[in-house]
């Protein structure tokens, strides 16, 4: 076990963690925070994105001892009040259904969006290509992320 200062949400916190833990456990057992979600462990599904220093990554592939000085953003740190454009469009579009995937969903849109803030509809869907909805609600997704980009 190693001590490791993390900036998660734009605050410091300590954790004692293996070397080897994925990131998506320490923020899930060690920090508490319960948004970010775990699908397949194998970095094929999405639901763990996260934001390390504003690019979207799967936490459930990154060991702490990775991370470094990165500035980490959970879904809990993407917006205070839930009111980011992306949240505020996955409600106008009713995008949610079982809501599993969606923090991961969400995450990934935000990163796409401050990358490409004016995105095509095949940028949108190769932006979005790996993070898996069960549902099938990739056309919401979609629209939601473009009415996002609008109101930028």
């Amino acid at each position: 076990m190693a001590k490791y200062t993390l900036t998660v949400n734009g605050g410091s916190k300590e954790v004692d963690a293996a070397a080897d833990m994925p990131l998506l456990w320490v923020i899930r057992d060690l920090l508490g925070m319960k948004g970010t979600k775990f699908g397949c462990g194998q970095s094929l599904c999405g639901a763990c994105t996260v934001h390390l220093d504003g690019v979207a990554i799967r936490s459930c592939s990154i060991p702490i001892s990775e991370v470094g000085d990165g500035q980490i953003t959970t879904i809990e740190g993407l917006s205070e009040n839930g009111d980011h454009p992306v949240q505020k469009a996955w409600i106008q579009h009713i995008v949610p259904q079982c809501g599993y995937c969606q923090s991961g969903q969400i995450m990934n849109a935000a990163s796409l969006l401050n990358s490409n803030p004016n995105p095509t509809d095949e940028e949108i869907e190769q932006g979005m290509e790996g993070n898996l909805c069960r549902c099938g609600t990739y056309n919401r997704i979609k629209e939601a992320i473009v009415t996002a980009s609008k109101s930028l």
